[in-house]
């Protein structure tokens, strides 16, 4: 080893002497690497690298990185000597075998930088060069159209006050490539109208610019003057420039259907749908909004979401809380959903609680957090808070820089200090309540200062919010009490954000972020004028999370029809008309209940207890078990999902499980055939339970012309039982539209 390294150095030593260099490892070499994909997780960046060549990821370790080139394979990569020899040049450039193919070209741009810095003595890192402070694009400033074609300037700012173009160095790519797409040079092309978001990434800065694309549709004003409140002044807005027509009100059966479903999670009863409809003063929906915010429904749903978002779960291999601690914790849930309990005070609750189980029960969500790590920074508590409270997923970051935001490895681990004085007694649940306890900072903080170690570089960091701002512990303060603080903090939009965009994606079926728990700076609002004003709104009600859902229940954008126009038809983004849903699993099985009056029994809970009112997902179901459940095991709200595959279909039509419901003599279709009411009669009140509105004239006389063919009593049976089957099937039954 000596005697390779010895002449490596000397030589590069009298490089150095020779021709010193202005060239920048981390400022000029680095963003080389990322551009060209060499440091990507397709290639050199993976953690086991590439044909024996490993790069960090997106270069979040600069220090490996070079030691890497310059010291690894013989010193073969770099040959200070004969600089054109070098390995970084010949492979990318084709004149030595390079599985990756050729990606830079000799006497090209690329080149002649990662030339000149080995002739200049390849230099690490120097502690003195600056680094980029903030990254610019040039926005567009005007509509394109499709096929038009536009180039894209960046610029990137840095900490010594200079600014350079950085065009060349930026990786590009695009929120939405059927939208716009974007060439490795910047030039963007618009493929079809809409409006997305393009990304700049230089040096772990974001920049984004926004490309927008109308549609060649004549508008006309009025289909956009009708407004309810502020949510359609920027809805309607939106859908004017981009010239996307919005579909039209909803029938007061749709609206009333939907209402339950999606603040309620319960279908309307007959008699709840013909008072409606027998209503005629003008405000009935709006006075229909406000008793449903009421109903003790309302709290049942909102409580399986919230539980959702706490992964409020029974362990499976540390469990210290058991099913009785999941069930204290879902009864605390609901008594804050009961009263309205604003979300900034849930959420220091939820942060700075000590004590025991018992007692406090909602250390459930610091407890499933923590797990087994007796080093709480080193759990996924870190992680989970800054997603369930702030909308931001940091996970990543805390082996590799965030691909796709500022957010770097000591970001990350700044964050987990606030997090590393938390300590847990478990216990078995047999034994005694788990409690939780915070080793709070000396007077003395130089004995035993708060904070983690970064375990790539070994330095010490102290606690330090996202946004890189500083926040004073004091000694005998609960770190985590500064960093609840600095979340609820008014100023911080994320974290009204956050529960912002979960609600307004609930009744929506579309965020206005999309992930609707990814907020970041390169993947902006659909309707950023929206976005702001539900946040100041949000704030200025003090996190009133029944506020917001009254201003959107009642605006005329949530009231659109499902019901699309060729206009509007491909709109998934802007809110131009409902978009219906797959009903979600609690729901689909409490309608189907409500239909057949047959329910599950569900393993110690009383016998025709509804789904949503469960407390624990980990029960065993067979209906749940096909159309699963959230197991509550992350706080990405990715676990909940409504696809529709051939298992759900096969079993709704043909289970056996289904069978039993439609078939049972104690079931709610037995009890209505045995009273008097008329054919006609029980086929428009089957329509009524299922669709929440009456069958159309057609749909009647099928159903009418099916019974009567089948006079014996049991046949007779037997065809109700056809039509409550088909029912169930029907597209209008499964979704909420």
């Amino acid at each position: 080893m000596l005697r390779i390294a010895v002449p490596f150095f000397l030589a590069l030593a009298a490089s150095t002497a020779s021709a010193q260099t202005t060239t920048s490892f981390v400022n000029d070499v680095q963003p080389i690497l990322t551009r060209l994909g060499c440091n990507q997780g397709s290639c050199h960046g993976k953690g086991s690298g590439q044909n024996g060549f490993r790069l960090s990821l997106r270069g979040y370790a600069p220090e490996w990185d070079h030691a890497w080139i310059t010291r690894e394979l013989n010193t073969r990569r770099i040959n200070p000597i004969n600089p054109e020899a070098s390995l970084l040049l010949q492979k990318p450039t084709g004149q030595a075998a390079h599985e990756g193919g050729v990606v830079m070209a000799v006497g090209g741009r690329e080149y002649n930088v990662l030339l000149e810095w080995i002739r200049g003595g390849a230099p690490g890192i120097n502690k003195d060069d600056p680094s980029v402070r903030r990254l610019a694009i040039e926005q567009i400033g005007r509509t394109l159209k499709a096929g038009e074609t536009h180039p894209l300037k960046v610029r990137a700012e840095y900490t010594d006050g200079q600014s350079k173009d950085v065009t060349w160095l930026t990786k590009f790519d695009s929120n939405d490539a059927g939208v716009a797409s974007v060439t490795p040079a910047g030039l963007v092309k618009v493929e079809r109208h809409g409006e997305t978001a393009i990304r700049a990434m230089f040096q772990g800065q974001v920049a984004v610019a926004v490309v927008t694309a109308p549609f060649d549709t004549p508008i006309k004003p009025d289909l956009y003057a009708a407004k309810n409140n502020f949510i359609d002044e920027h809805v309607f807005k939106k859908l004017a420039d981009l010239r996307i027509e919005p579909s039209d009100p909803s029938s007061d059966t749709q609206f009333l259907r939907r209402v339950y479903l999606d603040a309620m999670g319960i279908v309307p009863t007959p008699d709840e749908v013909r008072a409606f409809l027998a209503d005629k003063t003008p405000n009935k929906r709006a006075r229909l909004i406000d008793a449903v915010l009421e109903r003790s429904e309302f709290v049942d749903f909102w409580t399986m979401h919230l539980n959702d978002l706490l992964m409020n779960r029974k362990e499976s291999d540390h469990d210290v809380r058991g099913v009785k601690g999941v069930r204290s914790f879902h009864e605390w849930i609901r008594k804050q959903v009961a009263v309205n309990r604003p979300w900034d005070e849930m959420t220091r609750d939820l942060l700075t609680v000590a004590g025991s189980t018992d007692a406090h029960p909602e250390l459930g969500y610091t407890i499933v957090s923590v797990g087994e790590q007796r080093e709480s920074h080193k759990s996924t508590v870190v992680a989970n808070a800054a997603q369930t409270f702030l909308g931001v997923r940091i996970g990543c970051a805390q082996c590799h820089n965030h691909p796709l935001e500022k957010y770097t490895q000591d970001d990350y681990y700044h964050f987990a200090g606030y997090f590393s004085r938390i300590r847990f007694d478990r216990k078995d649940p047999k034994m005694g309540p788990t409690t939780l306890s915070v080793s709070m900072p000396d007077v003395n903080q130089n004995k035993n200062p708060v904070g983690v170690t970064q375990p790539r570089t070994n330095k010490f960091l102290a606690p330090q919010p996202l946004d890189r701002t500083l926040t004073k512990i004091e000694p005998g303060q609960d770190p985590r009490a500064a960093i609840t603080d600095w979340i609820t903090n008014p100023k911080n939009e994320f974290f009204a954000g956050a529960m912002v965009n979960r609600i307004w994606a609930h009744y929506f079926n579309a965020g206005l972020v999309e992930p609707v728990d990814d907020l970041r700076e390169s993947n902006p609002p659909t309707n950023p004028e929206l976005w702001k004003a539900l946040v100041k709104e949000f704030v200025a009600k003090k996190y009133d999370r029944k506020h917001l859902m009254r201003l959107i229940l009642n605006s005329r954008a949530y009231q659109l029809s499902s019901t699309t126009k060729s206009t509007n038809e491909k709109d998934q983004r802007f809110y131009s008309h409902y978009l219906a849903r797959k009903l979600q699993p609690e729901v689909l099985h409490d309608a189907i209940y409500s239909l057949t009056g047959v329910a599950d029994e569900f393993h110690g809970h009383p016998y025709g207890m509804r789904a949503v009112q469960i407390p624990d997902t980990a029960m065993k179901s067979s209906f749940f078990a096909a159309f699963g459940r959230p197991e509550r095991l992350t706080a990405c709200a990715c676990e909940r999902f409504t696809d529709v595959n051939l298992q759900h279909s096969l079993h709704l039509q043909c289970s056996s499980e289904s069978n039993r419901k439609l078939t049972a003599t104690y079931g709610r279709l037995a009890g209505m055939l045995k009273s008097k009411k008329t054919d006609q009669e029980l086929t428009d009140e089957l329509f009524l339970i299922a669709v929440g509105r009456l069958p159309k004239d057609t749909e009647r006389a099928t159903c009418l012309a099916h019974v009567q063919s089948h006079t014996e009593a049991d046949r007779r049976t037997s065809a109700y039982q056809n039509i409550v089957w088909a029912l169930m099937n029907t597209k209008e039954f499964l979704f909420n539209h």
